[in-house]
């Protein structure tokens, strides 16, 4: 699939089989995060691979909303470590961008997945922490819930002219 297929086709899904996900097509999503652009080239993240049952599991259960988690069959945890910036603030956007490769990466792969906003909503970022040993000084930032496809959304056209403006507003 081309760059703007991926970009044009990528759709939140939040239904799926059964079917793992290869450890190639996990390989390549961890090496698309770890691909992103970050401010000064600090790369401010870490990454939490999961594919066991019962930690996606219990993800699901303990944010509410996540529920997809209990259908996914792996999950890429992106961390921040502010502590690895070297512009302050950075770190958000920089781990942002690693998850929307991820995101690309999946739809390219033909997979299925959506992202899981966790900072700053407090208690999914305490639910994280417990369930998978998160270091404080580390924040969570986004889970993307990957698998197979079980739905097919369709193409959506989100182009809208009244939110592009040229040279001033």
């Amino acid at each position: 699939m081309d760059t703007f297929d991926a970009l044009f086709t990528r759709r939140s899904i939040r239904h799926f089989t059964k079917d793992p996900v290869a450890p190639d097509a996990r390989r390549l999503l961890v090496r698309a995060a770890l691909q992103a652009p970050s401010a000064a080239d600090a790369r401010p993240w870490h990454l939490v691979e999961i594919d066991e049952r019962g930690v996606l599991d219990a993800l699901g259960t303990a944010m509410e909303g996540c529920e997809m988690l209990r259908e996914a069959t792996y999950g890429l945890l992106v961390c921040g470590d502010p502590s690895l910036e070297k512009i302050p603030g950075f770190w958000v956007q920089d781990c942002s961008a690693a998850t929307e490769n991820v995101l690309l990466a999946v739809t390219a792969l033909g997979l299925g997945g959506v992202w899981i906003g966790l900072h700053p909503v407090a208690e999914r970022v305490a639910a994280v922490r417990a369930e998978l040993g998160i270091p404080e000084g580390i924040v969570p930032l986004a889970l993307v819930a990957v698998g197979h496809p079980a739905e097919d959304p369709g193409r959506e056209d989100r182009f809208d002219a009244g939110k592009l403006h040229a040279n001033r507003w």
